[in-house]
């Protein structure tokens, strides 16, 4: 393997392209969007600058990894900053709950809403670690491409067990509401829902407080960005602004991938960061094994989608931290709503990202950039119009907002715009609009997910949200960090 392209540069696509161009494999990357970064774009609009998001920056090694693999620093290009709290957490009666891994802190907020859970948090932070070592420092770089793979992780999940959900897990620890929701709200951050995620994901608990959360000043867009630039400074080329229509096959291999503008290029190897249904259902309609594969796909759970407003607001908030989440008077039961019944509620759970406390370049002088979001069913359970239901529910969310922090929020507002489970359709061929691809149960995780490298076209791959292990940062830069690792020994046979 002398080449290779990348479908998308979404972080998974930007952190396997690298891995391959450090390693002398020649690397191209291909973007259907005008900006790199997938689902990490970015607007500017009035003088404010919005991120797409993701924005909770965790495991700040497993990015600098992707420098030091040529000898560079990461901060020649990005400059990362702690966020603390790392969220605040927030219920309709008032209550607050500040999350951080300052542990001092984090007893006193515990003790705030049960001091006896105290005990208990001692025994979740133990399992956390447990399942840290086995699910994220042990399997979440190492891609499942038999059944005999997972065979061999089975006797760490069954120890910890992992069919039950990481609600259920916090439960057995801890016996007051609020901290229950506190501890297992994390799986709704990779698109799972916390009745139902393996309690393996509870390992997120352990990845935060070990390493922080991290913002990239600038914006998440300055990571991409940063992500870009080191790219085409080992020597990728990116291509933007043309999707790419065809990955062409011949026989069991891949051959290279052609473009809505005419653009062809071959490569010894093909790799996807585009989303799983779409690589499989369009860009590979002339294999039959795809087609194969795409069948399957449909039968499969996908999670729910997003709506998130971003707007820009006159004047700063000093107490409104970075993160924050608003939870509704209901929690299983709106869980229920979005994955199971197709329903938009009358109420939410918001997470609320307010990146001007930390970074006031953001907004203009005296201003503040905000997003709100909304877990919302995808189009397969909820399939309205949302060119319709965009504004009232943008209305709905913003009252809310105003209601538990900024009164006269609309008076407020200078500049708002909304993007809704078509627009993940539209902009990022998301199926259903999901926002994080297949959902992480335990039947769609590791081998039960898209494999890092397809079955039948030898030299076709797959990385991000999709593959093995999942959503977030560290995930997708970890399926990428597995499906290069495939790609390189092929390189050297």
């Amino acid at each position: 393997m002398k080449t290779a392209v990348v479908i998308g540069s979404g972080f998974g696509g930007l952190a396997l392209a690298i891995r391959l161009q450090s390693a002398g494999v020649k690397t191209t990357i291909v973007e259907a969007r005008d900006k790199p970064g997938g689902r990490a774009y970015y607007w500017e609009r009035d003088g404010f600058t919005f991120d797409g998001g993701p924005t909770v920056i965790t495991d700040p090694p497993c990015l600098q990894e992707l420098w030091a693999l040529t000898g560079r620093d990461m901060a020649e290009d990005v400059e990362l900053v702690p966020v603390s709290p790392f969220y605040r957490l927030n219920w309709p009666d008032g209550t607050n709950f500040d999350y951080t891994n300052d542990d001092r802190v984090l007893r006193a907020e515990i003790a705030k809403l049960n001091p006896d859970d105290n005990a208990g948090y001692d025994r979740f932070l133990e399992y956390s670690a447990g399942v840290f070592r086995e699910g994220y420092e042990k399997l979440g770089h190492v891609a499942f491409l038999d059944f005999a793979s997972m065979s061999k992780a089975a006797p760490a999940l069954a120890k910890y067990q992992a069919w039950r959900s990481v609600y259920s897990i916090v439960s057995s620890f801890v016996k007051n509401e609020k901290l229950r929701e506190a501890l297992s709200f994390h799986t709704l951050l990779v698109g799972g829902n916390p009745m139902t995620t393996s309690a393996i994901y509870a390992l997120i608990h352990k990845l935060e407080r070990d390493g922080g959360v991290w913002f990239a000043k600038g914006g998440t867009n300055r990571l991409i960005a940063g992500m870009v630039k080191h790219f085409e400074r080992i020597g990728g080329t990116v291509r933007l602004n043309d999707p790419v229509v065809k990955i062409e096959t011949l026989g069991e291999r891949a051959t290279g991938v052609v473009t809505r503008g005419g653009y062809a290029i071959n490569a010894d190897a093909i790799a996807s960061n585009g989303d799983v249904m779409h690589s499989y259902r369009d860009l590979l309609s002339d294999s039959r094994s795809a087609q194969r594969t795409r069948a399957k796909l449909e039968r499969k759970k996908y999670s729910p989608s997003l709506f998130v407003t971003h707007f820009g607001i006159k004047g700063s908030w000093p107490g409104i931290p970075h993160h924050m989440i608003l939870f509704g008077p209901r929690y299983k039961g709106l869980l229920d709503d979005i994955y199971n019944h197709g329903v938009v509620g009358e109420d939410f759970s918001l997470y609320l990202h307010h990146p001007t406390v930390t970074d006031p370049s953001l907004a203009p002088e005296g201003y503040s950039t905000f997003y709100v979001l909304a877990p919302v069913p995808h189009m397969g359970k909820f399939p309205r119009d949302w060119d319709e239901v965009a504004p009232i529910l943008e209305k709905r969310i913003l009252d809310e907002v105003g209601r538990r922090l900024i009164p006269d929020i609309h008076e407020r507002i200078v500049t708002k715009f909304s993007y809704t489970p078509k627009d993940f359709a539209q902009d990022l061929g998301a199926h259903l609009g999901s926002a994080f691809s297949l959902e992480p149960t335990l039947t769609q995780s590791a081998w039960f997910r898209v494999h890092n490298r397809d079955d039948n076209i030898s030299n076709l791959y797959f990385v991000g949200a999709g593959t093995h292990p999942g959503a977030g940062i560290p995930g997708v830069v970890g399926s990428a960090k597995a499906t290069a690792r495939l790609m390189l020994e092929e390189a050297r046979v």
